[in-house]
């Protein structure tokens, strides 16, 4: 079910300067093909949502409850404080106290390790750094302050030709231009457009208390919650770490809402100690299935209320949200925005076959599937690599919705799938067609990552490594490797290897 076309691409959008936006900007540099590459990001400095902003601000686009993605470009805000003197901005999901939790020695890109004497699990600062020094090999390809505001296609699509065009406003001078371009790669990642459930009494709740109902997004420090008490909604990452966080200097205990109950093994739950004299400060509680305005209150799913609620911090995620690409048929955003409909791989739009994205995929490590994705989505356009058949992609694509169906599962590559994608696309993109004059690597061109035996073992270990790192308290930010951890890949495949040896023997 292969297929003999090439695309024919000149110019590429890349939409998005993070993280998977760079990988992309090096991946297609590295084709030494394209008339054409241009990176646009509406913030001021390359790096995505690591760019930490300090402001105590709130989108003015933000709703309670907040149940599709928004429609229009993201908002950007001013410091109340400081509203002449700074730019604005886009609020960043970073917090003051974020530090990564995946080792840096798997999150770093394949070309480029983090710098000696790094955290093993770097504080991030020190990511925002990584990136930026990144992008400095691909600065010449990057339009910063430039928001994207609509993205068109310009004829029906089509293997030898597929425009695109795209109208973007350059942030501080408000000077708007069209751009044409052969092909799009959307780069903006799913951490910016918050989702907050529907919960019933929630929004008269935020009519009569405002301000005591907030998302994880605008949280910064725990400070402004001393003294107070807290609900915090969901525990996966963010309300993990926020609620211990929270936990320093609340009432206690911090009552974390959960639907289901985290998987040890895959969670870097913060050990929360007691005695007998002091009560945890921590305390899981059923869902809300109701908010009480008039007590300012809430009611668990197992009937007990509290009330006299003094802050309610929602960390229930994002949207897959893509505002600049709503003129599209079929749409790419679905109404509830829990995943990207009709994409071959999680990468290939289906219809529109000069469309991609990077990053969708959820539960995976992010940089090294970016380069993984755009290794092979250069190649593609490049013409280096067929295009697969429309029956291909479509089938491939109906397998994975029988599978997982419709919804937030679809793009979960939860381990060890996440390290089988990026294999599966390191070898699709290793057979390119060589160009031994043009490219390196005896005209392979750039090499995209591959995990082999050890970085799979660490890939499968990390929640445990980073509960280890925890238990140490400050001193986790002196250790710089796996093994101060007690986490020794080459003694545990000598151990392994000399069981089965023993194995061996006895049959």
């Amino acid at each position: 079910m292969a297929s003999d076309r090439t695309l024919k691409v000149d110019r590429v959008a890349v939409i998005g300067a993070g993280a998977c936006g760079l990988a992309a900007a090096k991946y297609l540099k590295a084709e030494n093909k394209f008339s054409k590459i241009e990176v646009f990001d509406q913030r001021a400095t390359a790096g995505g949502l690591w760019n930490y902003t300090p402001l105590h601000v709130v989108d003015s686009d933000f709703t309670i409850p907040r149940t599709k993605p928004s429609d229009r470009p993201d908002t950007l805000v001013h410091d109340d404080n400081d509203a002449d003197a700074a730019p604005p901005v886009v609020v960043s999901p970073v917090y003051d106290q974020l530090e990564t939790n995946i080792p840096h020695t798997l999150m770093n890109y394949c070309d480029q390790p983090f710098p000696e004497g790094s955290a093993l699990f770097p504080p991030h600062v020190v990511v925002q750094k990584y990136l930026h020094k990144n992008a400095e090999n691909v600065s010449s390809l990057l339009s910063l302050e430039t928001q994207v505001l609509e993205v068109r296609r310009t004829k029906a699509a089509g293997v030898k030709s597929a425009a695109w065009e795209i109208d973007t406003q350059h942030v501080p001078s408000g000077t708007k231009r069209m751009t044409e371009f052969d092909a799009v790669v959307v780069a903006n990642g799913h951490y910016n457009d918050p989702f907050v459930p529907d919960i019933a009494g929630l929004a008269a709740f935020n009519e009569a208390h405002p301000g005591v109902v907030t998302h994880s997004k605008f949280y910064r420090r725990p400070d402004p919650f001393k003294g107070q008490k807290v609900i915090v909604v969901g525990n996966s990452a963010s309300g993990i770490d926020l609620s211990a966080q929270i936990a320093t200097v609340a009432q206690s205990p911090v009552l974390v809402s959960e639907k289901e109950k985290p998987n040890p093994s895959t969670t870097s739950t913060p050990a929360v100690a007691s005695t007998d004299d002091v009560p945890p400060p921590i305390r899981n509680v059923p869902e809300i299935v109701e908010f009480l305005p008039a007590q300012c209150g809430v009611r668990f799913a197992d009937g007990v209320v509290e009330t006299n609620i003094d802050a309610v911090v929602f960390c229930t995620g994002y949207f897959y949200s893509y505002p600049f690409l709503r003129s599209l048929e079929p749409h790419i955003t679905v109404p509830d925005g829990s995943h990207v409909p009709g994409l071959y791989d999680h990468i290939l739009s289906v219809h529109e076959p000069t469309l991609t994205f990077l990053g969708i995929p959820q539960r995976i490590v992010p940089f090294p599937v970016a380069e993984a994705q755009s290794a092979w989505v250069a190649r593609l356009f490049s013409g280096r690599l067929p295009l697969p058949s429309t029956e291909m992609m479509q089938n491939w694509l109906d397998e994975l919705i029988a599978e997982k169906g419709i919804g937030k599962q679809l793009h979960n590559l939860a381990f060890p799938r996440d390290v089988e994608y990026i294999n599966r696309l390191h070898d699709r993109s290793m057979q390119a067609a060589r160009n031994p004059d043009l490219l390196p690597n005896e005209g392979i061109g750039k090499l995209p990552p591959y995990w082999g035996p050890e970085k799979a073992w660490t890939r499968e270990r990390f929640p445990m490594i980073k509960l280890a790192a925890r238990a140490l308290g400050e001193k986790r930010f002196g250790i710089q490797k796996l093994e101060q951890l007690g986490f020794d890949y080459k003694a545990w495949a000598a151990s392994a290897e000399a069981d089965a040896s023993k194995e061996a023997e006895k049959s």
